[in-house]
């Protein structure tokens, strides 16, 4: 055997050895199991539907960092995990990313959900009428838009009912305002928001209150005429409001008896 055979069996052997004393006798390890993204989905999609929304939000994650741009189901991905937000009570970033999938995904059956989810988690930032009313009035136009949009949508029959609610709450907010004027018999500043509760907001539950309060106040300014006009209107297009015979009787002078404003 040549010098030249037995430096390459020797560097052989030395390969063959070291490879075996990088692995416990001498096996190499398996690869860790490739779970394709349809199988993650459909177990993300398991823990949602069982109240799991932590975890079925980490699955979800993973999958959308994994999918490349254009995949069908992206669209799914990305509406459940805003979903997944939302549910875990974070709806600012639920309505960013319900935002987001109606913009990136417009084409797809989601976006429509998707808008109307963003306006519910803008519409739950808003709970309380004296509030700043931003979240409120962010949530009416994305129902707006929601009903330009796809117009004969499941999901913008839905919203017209949170539009309603949504309503009632402006109208709550301008109304609540008007009663602080008028305890202060600040009267022309408190005629101006009842006006606005009548002319905007005029299907609302507020709206024959306002009217009844426009009444208390032009009857304490003396304004006639005024409150002729109005009790006329309250008679025409509110005959059921409460108090309406008191503060409105068949012969309406500046002497007759004021209806107490209702309970803001």
């Amino acid at each position: 055997m040549t010098m030249q055979q037995t430096i390459g069996m020797l560097a052989f052997a030395l390969a063959l050895g070291g490879g075996t004393a990088c692995h416990p006798r001498g096996r190499v390890p398996k690869a860790a199991p490739v779970v394709a993204p349809d199988v993650d989905l459909r177990r993300a999609m398991e823990l949602y539907h069982h109240g799991d929304f932590r975890r079925a939000q980490v699955i979800l994650q993973r999958i959308s960092f994994e999918l490349p741009p254009g995949t069908p189901e992206l669209a799914e991905v990305q509406y459940y995990l805003a979903e997944s937000w939302f549910q875990l009570g974070d709806y600012v970033q639920a309505a960013s990313d319900f935002r987001k999938v109606a913009d990136e995904f417009s084409t797809t059956e989601y976006a429509p959900l998707a808008l109307l989810r963003a306006g519910d988690a803008n519409l739950h930032l808003w709970h309380r009428p004296e509030l700043d009313p931003s979240y409120g009035e962010t949530a009416l136009a994305i129902y707006q838009e929601l009903a330009g949009r796809f117009p004969n949508s499941d999901a913008a029959a839905r919203a017209r009912l949170h539009v309603r609610r949504l309503e009632n709450q402006f109208a709550e907010k301008v109304y609540k305002t008007g009663i602080f004027y008028l305890r202060r018999k600040a009267f022309d500043s408190a005629i101006i928001y009842f006006k606005d509760v009548i002319a905007n907001y005029p299907t609302t539950e507020r709206a024959p209150d306002a009217l009844l309060r426009l009444v208390d106040s032009y009857r304490a300014i003396g304004y006639k005429q005024e409150l002729q006009e109005t009790c006329e209107h309250l008679r025409r297009f509110y005959p059921k409001a409460t108090a309406l015979d008191r503060s409105c009787p068949a012969t309406v002078d500046s002497g007759a008896t004021s209806s107490t404003p209702s309970t803001p």
